[in-house]
């Protein structure tokens, strides 16, 4: 059976409706756990972009925020290679090589790789220019996003 990557605009849409089915719920999450107002203190971009903040920002907000997000995204990936927004776009996450499920450890370098992707930028456009449509992230950790239609 041929293997088909995922375009950039379907790993767009995946990706932005993962903001509102899964970012959000952490949000709302991170919110009742260290209050609204600490929601409203400066945030960690606005101190690294040297923006003069009234109070420095919680690292543990953070810290909370990027651990239960690392749990939940590598969690549907590593149960189904989807999260709500690749199954609705009828894409999936798989090992680069043998198109199987992707191992944990890869499905963490993945999460931890978007990092890199954010940072540059570029990361998340390199599917639009590489062959099999792999993003930075995908690079690191092995992986590449496939269209399924057994979703």
């Amino acid at each position: 059976m041929p293997v088909h990557y995922a375009g950039f605009w379907s790993r767009l849409l995946g990706f932005v409706i993962d903001i509102f089915m899964i970012g959000l719920p952490v949000t709302f999450v991170i919110m009742a756990i260290f209050g609204y107002e600490a929601m409203q203190e400066a945030n960690t971009l606005a101190v690294l972009q040297g923006e003069k903040v009234q109070k420095e920002p919680d690292p543990m907000i953070a810290i909370t925020q990027v651990g239960i997000s690392l749990l939940v995204y590598v969690g549907f990936w590593y149960r189904t290679g989807q999260t709500p927004g690749k199954k609705l776009a009828m894409i999936k996450v798989v090992d680069a090589k043998s198109f199987e499920a992707a191992s944990l450890v890869q499905l963490v370098v993945r999460f931890v790789s978007y990092f890199f992707s954010f940072v540059s930028l570029i990361g998340f456009f390199l599917p639009v220019f590489l062959p099999k449509k792999q993003a930075l992230h995908d690079l690191i950790s092995g992986t590449c996003v496939i269209y399924t239609t057994d979703s």
